[in-house]
């Protein structure tokens, strides 16, 4: 394969749900020796936080779980993102409408909802738990862990990997 397959993970700020599917999608891909093969990362349609790491619960949450993503950092996605990768996942409608906002007359073929790998895709939206206490953040790693594994072996059937 020549070019790795890109895939970008997007929720509002950037510092929940997108950095938690990046660590947890990169530790799978990570586990079934594949890492060569991809480039993952997150980002958030609002830049408020740019720079910061994840939210000190999500990283709590993640860490007892065996997932350190502490290291990562709250970007704001650009246009040039949704060109570059071949999947950009975003955590909920709203900020689905807002990528596809940004993409103008750009192909949005590659741009859907990260759950809509969910085997068990409820609403179709991971909740945002920034508002809520640790329940919330514990259900939204149980649903980025299923859909990212679900999400990897999708990947892998349609690259042939």
């Amino acid at each position: 394969m020549e070019r790795p397959i890109r895939i970008l993970f997007v929720c509002l700020g950037n510092i929940c749900r997108s950095p938690l599917a990046e660590g947890l999608f990169r530790h799978h891909v990570e586990a079934a020796g594949l890492a060569p093969f991809f480039e993952i990362d997150s980002a958030g349609t609002g830049g408020w936080h740019a720079g910061e790491p994840p939210d000190e619960r999500m990283c709590a949450v993640a860490l007892a779980r065996g997932l350190d993503i502490r290291h990562l950092r709250a970007r704001q996605i650009r246009p040039e993102d949704i060109r570059l990768h071949n999947l950009v996942l975003a955590m909920d409608r709203e900020n689905l409408r807002n990528i596809k906002r940004l993409a103008g007359k750009m192909d949005t073929s590659h741009v859907r909802l990260f759950r809509s790998f969910d085997p068990e895709p409820g609403t179709g939206e991971v909740p945002d738990p920034y508002y809520g206490g640790e329940e919330g953040f514990i259900e939204v790693f149980e649903i980025v862990d299923r859909t990212s594994r679900a999400l990897l072996e999708h990947v892998r059937r349609e690259f042939r990997l």
